[in-house]
């Protein structure tokens, strides 16, 4: 059962895991700002965009944009170093594509994605973070369901 759950062994999601916490708590104690990737993405748009909404990030938005290129530029380091290289899926970029729309979409409409709801919503016991993460794996298993009954493969 253990080999199923973590294929890759468990010491990678612990580690994992760990850094994520630390990340997100260096954050918030250094800035007061819960770290929440979609959040920072957004605000991104600031740069671009004069409409007020984007306008509030003004202020942090260069350290956020530095935050979000990380992410990517972490993620391309595993890929190309302990990683199988940059494309790990068979899933057609079309449909990536859309599911990243989605996904998009998805968080603008929960008011934040898994990393501000799950990881710090959650760790400060915030209410509305608890049904916002119940939500997304209600959905994502219910989703990953019907995929695998229509059977629709990458």
């Amino acid at each position: 059962m253990s080999e199923m759950l973590f294929p890759n062994g468990w010491l990678p999601y612990l580690v994992g895991g760990v850094l994520i916490g630390l990340g997100t708590a260096v954050i918030y104690l250094t800035t007061a700002i819960p770290a929440g990737a979609s959040t920072f993405l957004e605000s991104t748009l600031s740069y671009a965009s004069d409409r007020p909404r984007f306008q509030k990030y003004r202020g942090s938005r260069d350290w956020r944009v530095v935050f979000s290129v990380a992410i990517v530029l972490g993620a391309a380091a595993y890929a190309f170093t302990l990683g199988d290289g940059p494309w790990t899926t068979d899933v057609q970029p079309w449909r990536l594509a859309v599911g990243g729309l989605l996904v998009g979409v998805g968080t603008r409409l929960g008011k934040g994605c898994t990393s501000g709801h799950g990881v710090c919503g959650i760790g400060s016991g915030s209410r509305t973070s608890l049904v916002g993460v119940a939500t997304f794996v209600a959905v994502a298993v219910g989703t990953a369901q019907l995929v695998a009954a229509l059977g629709v493969s990458p």
